[in-house]
């Protein structure tokens, strides 16, 4: 609840509401940055917080609906939009509706089926989603539509942009440092700007702790695969990678077992992924993606609702890394100071991870 009022605070501040940021298209977050076309919703103020039960109990009854690209239980990217949205059905009383394993030929007609179908708000998950909402929110203007990782806006459309690459430079600092072999690999699913810069991250990160680590990576061409993400991880470990990192998705759990089947170290992406291999994950980007969706479906239900889009990493709470459970003492300390330092840096404004989306 912390990291979500946070958040809010943040997101409904004059400042950034204001502005219809653009997203990590090469350009670099400017959250002074305005245009002419949005003017700043109400302030979220510790004076307000009175007002929200009541104001919570007034929108009961809004239906909202969402839009996955894979498994709703995939313990990865596509869970953390789930448990976001069982949030909003336990805290605000919504009527929910889930759409999972979407492929882009059927993101159109689903976003159209439940705006056709009264729903007040549709959340799309992922940059794939992105033009689809645009096409549908323009003949559905009473409907919001909400894009994790997307690029686009409408008055109607918002897109929210986690600062993922944040998240891949830190997991590509401990690669980096635990790798023995100099060699470390990483999985990508499809290509895309928001998965680009997670792989760009990673390689950055790595090469910030050894600038001659060699950095291996691939893509999958599938975010449900997981066959195709242990094929990928495998021929990289047979090629001398002895730590495996991904942004796969449900096919990074494969890119994951093959590490495990391997003996060598992997990182976790979403989620806090350990559980799916406790001797093997030692640590994952974790997208605080519930209380994004949490902030962002407050900006419906309060009336603050803005089209454009809006960038948020760890300095908002949205991105952070989980822990390293029972492999801490796996990981020599001075790597573990490194990462801190560079966390705290990253938090405080201090350090800007490069948001690079070119493939490489």
């Amino acid at each position: 609840m912390r990291k979500m009022k946070k958040l809010a605070a943040l997101i409904l501040t004059a400042s950034m509401a204001a502005a219809a940021l653009a997203g990590c298209g090469g350009k670099a977050a400017d959250t002074s940055a305005t245009t002419s076309t949005t003017s700043a919703p109400e302030t979220t103020t510790e004076a307000a917080k009175a007002e929200t039960t009541k104001e919570a109990a007034e929108t009961k009854g809004l239906k909202v609906a969402l839009l996955l690209s894979g498994a709703a239980n995939d313990m990865g990217w596509c869970q953390t939009a789930y448990d976001g949205l069982k949030v909003l059905e336990s805290d605000y009383g919504c009527e929910i509706s889930y759409t999972e394993n979407l492929t882009p030929d059927d993101i159109e007609a689903a976003f159209a089926d439940y705006a056709a179908n009264g729903y007040d708000v549709v959340i799309g998950h992922g940059y794939e989603f992105g033009d689809p909402a645009v096409e549908v929110a323009e003949q559905y203007p009473d409907t919001k539509f909400i894009i994790t990782e997307g690029e686009v806006s409408a008055e109607n459309v918002a897109s929210y942009v986690t600062k993922c690459e944040e998240g891949g430079y830190i997991m590509g600092m401990l690669a980096a440092g635990l790798s023995k072999s100099n060699k470390v690999g990483f999985v990508g699913p499809i290509q895309g700007a928001s998965l680009v810069k997670i792989m760009n991250g990673f390689e950055d990160g790595a090469k910030s702790v050894n600038p001659n680590i060699e950095v291996q990576t691939a893509w999958t061409g599938s975010f449900t695969d997981t066959a195709l993400g242990k094929e990928a991880a495998q021929a990289m470990i047979d090629n001398g990678v002895d730590v495996i990192g991904h942004c796969a998705n449900e096919s990074g759990t494969g890119a994951i077992n093959a590490a495990k089947e391997a003996g060598v170290f992997a990182t976790g992406d979403s989620y806090d992924q350990n559980a799916l291999a406790p001797q093997t994950v030692v640590s994952s980007s974790v997208y605080h993606i519930p209380n994004v969706i949490e902030t962002a479906y407050q900006t419906v239900a309060y009336g603050n609702f803005e089209g454009g889009i809006y960038n948020l990493g760890m300095q908002e709470e949205a991105v952070s890394i989980a822990p390293y459970h029972d492999l801490d003492s796996e990981i020599p300390q001075e790597l573990k100071d490194e990462i801190e330092r560079t966390i705290s840096a990253i938090a405080e404004g201090q350090f800007s991870v490069p948001c690079d989306t070119k493939v490489r």
